[in-house]
Order: C-alpha cells, then structure tokens, then sequence
C-alpha cells in the first residue's frame, strides 16, 4: 500500500471518531478532566479516568501534595458530547506511600466496609504512622476510633459527602485529633478508597451529539 493510501486511511479512522470530554462529579466541581476519541458513544460508558487531586483544585486551594493522591472516575453517563461521571477510587501514590515510612515509629492500619445513608458502600483503607513504636493495645485502640469515627459518618452522610470528608482530609484530620490524645502520631490518613456498590439507578439513556 502506498503512503497516499495510508495517510488516507489514518485520516479516515480519525474522521470516524466523535470526540467526548469528561467531567468529574459535581461534588468534585463538574470540570473537565479528559478528552476522549471514541467509535462507539455506548462503549465508553465504565470506563475511567485518572488525574491528580491537584488537577480537579481550585486554583487557590492547590498544594504540590496533592500530585501524590490520586482520583479514578468512572463515566456513567453520556449526553451530547458530554460524559459525567462518579469517583471510583482514590489513593495515595506509590512512592509517597513509601515515603511516609520510618524506622523507629509503628504503623497501623485496617481496611472495612462502609455504607453511607444513601446506600453507597466504600472499602477504605486506613493507615497512621506514630512517632515512636507503640504496643498492640495502643494500636487497636487507635484502630477503633478511626472505625467509630468513619462508621458515625458514613451513617449520617451521603456518598458525596462522606467521599469529599476523606479526599479532602475532614474525615482523618477528625481521626488525628481524638487518635493523638492516646499516642503521638506523626500521620494519619485514609490511603484509599474503592467504591464497592452502588444503589440500582434507573438506566441512562446514551445520547449522541
């Protein structure tokens, strides 16, 4: 095949393609995170999308350590030309993960299941960092109040609410104040979170633009 006729046909599958841009959630300010070509509207529906916490900021809220928390969107919907979407997971990049670890302090951790009042239910995943090693008894202890804290929560608010309170740090800054009064800790934190069920929601219909 000659180069014409390449060149052709890259112009042509590209012409076939209808170009959809992707919002994150209203809870997370409706902006745009992602531009995405696509044959088929319908078959975009599920899939996600990654960014920074840093990029869905205001400008004025930003903070360079927002680069290591990541969000996934998840689209869930698509009409004219416009695919809305729903926080999927969250989490604590790799390498900041590893940077929070240090000799001669305990780590603690847990991971459950949560279900808001409006049926939506996240498994998060909490972890603190103390300044000094402490025993199994201080361990749990911190331990339960992240759990008493997160379960009084997630019992009150709904999927947006309690999503924005551990993205945007509520929820652990709460756990670090009553946790501090048992042990010294230097960090405190959901590391992440993953949507495990949703309620049943009427089906969206696709709308091409």
């Amino acid at each position: 095949m000659s180069t014409a006729k390449k060149g052709k046909k890259l112009r042509d599958k590209w012409r076939a393609k209808e170009w959809i841009v992707a919002y994150s959630p209203p809870y997370f300010g409706s902006k745009a995170i992602a531009h995405i070509p696509v044959t088929d509207i319908e078959k975009a529906l599920g899939r996600t999308i990654e960014v920074t916490l840093y990029d869905i900021m205001e400008e004025k809220d930003k903070d360079p350590q927002q680069y290591s928390k990541k969000l996934t969107f998840q689209i869930t919907s698509i009409s004219d030309g416009r695919a809305e979407t729903i926080l999927k997971a969250y989490e604590y990049s790799r390498e900041y993960l590893k940077s929070l670890v240090r000799r001669g302090s305990s780590m603690i951790n847990f991971i459950k299941d949560y279900t808001t009042k409006d049926n939506y239910t996240l498994r998060v995943y909490f972890i603190a960092f103390t300044l000094r090693r402490v025993n199994s008894s201080k361990k749990h202890r911190i331990r339960i109040i992240a759990d008493d804290i997160l379960k009084e929560k997630a019992s009150k608010m709904s999927f947006e609410q309690f999503i924005q309170e551990i993205v945007l740090g509520k929820a652990s800054s709460d756990i670090f104040n009553k946790a501090k009064k048992i042990v010294l800790l230097r960090h405190a934190d959901i590391r992440k979170t993953k949507l495990v069920s949703k309620p049943k929601l009427e089906e969206v219909k696709v709308q091409a633009s």
